[in-house]
């Protein structure tokens, strides 16, 4: 039961937060998703449903995937990884979409390594 409880909090939280952050053509969304071993990012136009550009631990093109895992070292790898593939597209500024995590920890260390490359937001 407890754990039915947890995961309709989780769905509640990423909707509380989806329904105010909207990616145009202009400033693209950029989603994270954590999984137990992997982390997924992506940059996504909601206007034309289209995915820009992502990255994950799991893509074949990383040196070493298989050390990577759903750690904050990764995230900072990953955060620098979609930065560069995103302003490779010319795109500048990103919203933020967290999901249903709070914004410490993975998800603040892929924001900030993003942000050093150059994204904005």
């Amino acid at each position: 039961m407890k754990v039915q409880q947890k995961l309709k909090l989780k769905q509640h939280r990423h909707w509380r937060v989806r329904k105010k952050i909207i990616g145009t053509s202009d400033r693209p969304r950029l989603t994270v998703k954590f999984s137990g071993k992997n982390i997924y990012v992506q940059v996504i136009d909601d206007g034309s449903g289209r995915n820009l550009a992502s990255a994950s631990t799991t893509d074949k093109t990383l040196e070493n995937r298989e050390k990577l895992s759903a750690n904050l070292k990764s995230a900072k790898l990953i955060g620098e990884i979609v930065a560069k593939r995103a302003l490779a597209q010319k795109i500048e500024k990103v919203v933020f979409d967290r999901g249903s995590n709070s914004f410490h920890g993975k998800a603040k260390v892929l924001a900030d390594s993003a942000r050093e490359i150059g994204l904005k937001f």
